[in-house]
């Protein structure tokens, strides 16, 4: 490491007391407020980050390296999305990290002036500086030490904001490589403060398990309101730098995917619940609605979709609601992409390159409204606070992706009017000498206009 991230900080003028933190909250939720009407930005951003309101003005495309293209390292890729702009739907900055890592997920702190970007394979997570310049981004730390400082964590996935934190799921652990694994979390600053292990059946930490506990994680999502946080779960390192198709033909490994849900009091960090659900179940979306007790997931293995929620015992249950296509065919819902009124449910399907839509005002009966072929293969979907703008990306995981002509590695931007998704652009990243494209951010000048180095009190510990 380089030189320490909390020494970098406190060069800026940028670390203050905590107890600071709900004031410049306060700010950020009145000023949200008063132009919600205008926000733009994803509908899956942790409720505790700074939001963007009006228009994104960058897409940030965390993208795998490909040996012998370009520099075959694993990058940042910044894409200009402002209307009007001479170079709207073009890349217009890269920042390489140096080696392949199997970029997977990123999130944003809290203050969202860092996106922390993690490696599946290497377990290495880069923070990039996204609010000095949010048109370049800036590699300004490594945590490189995260396996021995959690305790055998590996896999960093899902990096998602809390108060001053970020929380870090894991896939696997560098005991066995299976599913087995953790939370973990880090100060802002990028300090290590504790981990967190999922419950098993022989470690159940006095967690309720309805059918199995197999100890895997994937995905991670709060409803504040209610003390509840959700983990999903997926597979181990065996299985995910294993080739898509060898794994599909080795019996032993598709019978490693995970099969749970979790239900965490979120403050206290312990685990309550653990509810069964079949099939690997990957990204959760929590409704936004003031009374809407609920998530979606969609499982991988048996493509549907599946409704978490809290009964009027005030109990947390889940429950399959719908398909996904022929689940026969194996269609492989990836992401998915809730709308800010919960009326609608957007869902990618690997194998078959398609974007689905579903009516999910009632959650309990979701009904499929609108589907699209977006290429041969597609994954991750970024939808606009407004359902109006949405973009997807193509890779998977560089062993899992589509080979020969069908390995068509892109991002593409859509206007949704309500009955058509209508391309407004689409970059190869391959022949741009890029890589594999994956998980995608939203980034805009106005957000950090109005927060002032002063006031960037959520990057201390």
């Amino acid at each position: 490491m380089k030189r320490s991230f909390l020494e970098l900080l406190q060069s800026m003028g940028a670390v203050h007391r905590l107890c600071t933190i709900p004031i410049l909250a306060l700010a950020l939720m009145a000023a949200i407020g008063a132009a919600s009407a205008a926000k733009a930005d994803e509908t899956c951003m942790s409720p505790y980050m700074a939001k963007i309101t009006g228009q994104e003005d960058f897409v940030y495309v965390w993208t795998l390296g490909v040996e012998g293209l370009g520099d075959a390292s694993d990058k940042l890729v910044t894409v200009d999305v402002r209307p009007g702009s001479s170079t709207y739907g073009q890349v217009i900055d890269s920042v390489s990290v140096g080696g392949r890592h199997e970029a997977h997920h990123a999130g944003f702190t809290d203050d969202r002036r860092y996106l922390w970007a993690t490696g599946l394979d290497t377990s290495k997570i880069f923070i990039f500086d996204v609010h000095s310049d949010p048109a370049r981004p800036r590699l300004v730390m490594e945590i490189d030490d995260f396996v021995s400082k959690s305790g055998g964590v590996v896999g960093p996935h899902t990096s998602y904001a809390m108060p001053g934190r970020m929380i870090i799921t894991g896939l696997s652990n560098d005991r066995d490589h299976s599913g087995r694994t953790a939370l973990v979390e880090y100060s802002n600053s990028g300090t290590y403060i504790a981990t967190h292990w999922m419950p098993t059946a022989d470690q159940t930490r006095g967690t309720k398990i309805e059918g199995v506990a197999d100890g895997y994680g994937y995905d991670l999502r709060v409803l504040p309101r209610k003390n509840v946080m959700l983990t999903s779960s997926f597979t181990g390192w065996s299985n995910y730098m294993m080739d898509f198709g060898q794994m599909l033909g080795d019996g032993e490994a598709m019978k490693r995917f995970g099969q749970t849900v979790t239900v965490w009091d979120m403050h206290a960090r312990t685990p309550k619940k653990v509810l069964h659900v079949p099939g690997a179940p990957l990204e959760l979306r929590f409704a936004l609605g003031p009374n809407h007790n609920y998530a979606f997931t969609t499982t991988a293995l048996t493509s549907k979709i599946w409704l978490i929620y809290e009964d009027d015992a005030g109990e947390w249950q889940a429950q399959a609601v719908a398909d996904i296509g022929d689940a026969s065919k194996v269609p492989l819902p990836v992401d998915i992409s809730l709308s800010s009124d919960d009326k609608l449910l957007w869902v990618d399907t690997f194998m078959d390159g398609k974007a689905r839509l579903f009516d999910v005002s009632d959650p309990f009966h979701p009904k499929q409204i609108y589907e699209k072929v977006i290429s041969t293969q597609v994954n991750m979907v970024s939808q606009s606070w407004d359902g109006k703008r949405l973009y997807f990306t193509s890779s998977l995981l560089a062993n899992w992706d589509k080979k020969g002509d069908d390995n068509n590695q892109y991002i593409k931007a859509y206007n949704w009017d309500g009955k058509e998704l209508k391309e407004q652009f689409a970059i190869d990243f391959t022949k741009e000498k890029l890589g594999r494209p994956h998980i995608m951010r939203f980034g805009a000048y106005a957000l950090y206009a109005a927060i002032t180095t002063d006031t960037s009190t959520a990057m201390t510990e």
